[in-house]
């Protein structure tokens, strides 16, 4: 993975938005392809990927905070 240096309020939220729509293209897209062909099991298994996915990326920028 990429580091990024953030460093104003912009950054961050070029960041967030960056990140946010990598997640989305590949967790979301498992995620509503499990619910739309309401299969039971993939969808809990994607929505936990998902989930992880969005809680990594928090993480990912609280230790980059952290470490300043």
């Amino acid at each position: 993975m990429e580091t990024t240096e953030i460093g104003s309020r912009s950054d961050f939220a070029l960041w967030a938005i960056q990140r946010a729509q990598e997640i989305v293209t590949t967790e979301g897209a498992f995620f509503a392809i499990a619910a739309r062909d309401m299969n039971e099991e993939a969808l809990a298994a994607t929505a936990a990927k998902l989930g992880k996915a969005i809680s990594d990326a928090m993480l990912e920028v609280f230790d980059g905070l952290i470490s300043e």
